[in-house]
């Protein structure tokens, strides 16, 4: 297992929501509407035994806000529980192709604007919590 393994099979999840562009390395040029995958942190040795690690990545999701009123229902099924959301479709194999023991959602972290390149965008960060050796 390595950490691109990892970020693959977040992709590979993220990619079953309809016309999200996912991906898994950050790109030189936003196209929205995309779903952006960074590590964030690993915190080691989780358990003696097996030497299992947890890494924590972001995903961040931008849509154009051509309208800001369509954007923002957009970004709220996104961002839903359930349904064709982020969390749904990143805890959809929760092995993520047999990288990883577990992987869950456990927030989301930021919602609102944001300026890429002096556009502007309206984003959501989760937090993506992955346990893996």
């Amino acid at each position: 297992m390595s950490i691109s393994d990892l970020r693959s099979g977040l992709a590979a999840n993220l990619e079953t929501i309809p016309g999200l562009r996912v991906y898994a390395v950050l790109p030189d040029v936003v196209n929205p509407p995309s779903a952006m995958i960074t590590l964030d942190r690993i915190t080691y040795n989780r358990q003696m035994k097996q030497a299992m690690s947890e890494y924590m990545f972001k995903v961040t999701v931008v849509l154009g806000r051509v309208s800001e009123r369509v954007a923002q229902q957009n970004l709220d099924l996104l961002v839903a529980p359930s349904g064709d959301s982020v969390k749904t479709a990143i805890e959809s194999d929760r092995t993520l192709g047999g990288s990883a023991f577990d992987v869950f959602v456990p927030e989301l972290s930021a919602y609102g604007a944001v300026s890429i390149n002096g556009i502007d965008y309206l984003s959501a960060e989760f937090s993506v919590q992955v346990f893996a050796s």
